[in-house]
């Protein structure tokens, strides 16, 4: 498992403490302040800032690396830096580190399938 440094804010849930990045299969080269993607890397600057997982579910280790990399994806689509077309990979991202990191495979799917919905409803 690989572990991020986090820790808990006021108005935001968490804030990164170091920066770190993930291999993702986008071809884009698109960026903000604490947020790059580039050369197939997300890269996730320290200071940035995100609500942790979502909906009716429980912040644990083998979610935040996850949720991390999926607010940051959905933070750049929208913003429109990244094509709504990315959505779903940003979903599958998830779900894929949530495996890595040891989440049990129904938990995983239900959490893919709750954010597969939400995009859904937000037509993505």
């Amino acid at each position: 498992m690989s572990e991020i440094k986090y820790r808990s804010l006021r108005h935001w849930k968490y804030e990164l403490l170091e920066a770190t990045k993930c291999e993702v299969d986008i071809p884009e080269a698109v960026g903000t302040e604490y947020i790059t993607v580039n050369a197939g890397a997300l890269f996730v600057h320290a200071r940035y800032a995100w609500d942790g997982p979502s909906g009716p579910t429980f912040d644990t280790k083998t979610f935040m690396r996850g949720s991390l990399f999926h607010d940051a994806l959905c933070q750049l689509i929208g913003e429109g830096l990244l094509d709504k077309k990315y959505r779903k990979y940003a979903d599958e991202l998830l779900r894929q580190h949530c495996l890595e990191d040891g989440m049990n495979k129904f938990r995983a799917w239900y959490v893919y399938q709750c954010v597969r919905m939400y995009s859904k409803l937000k037509g993505m």
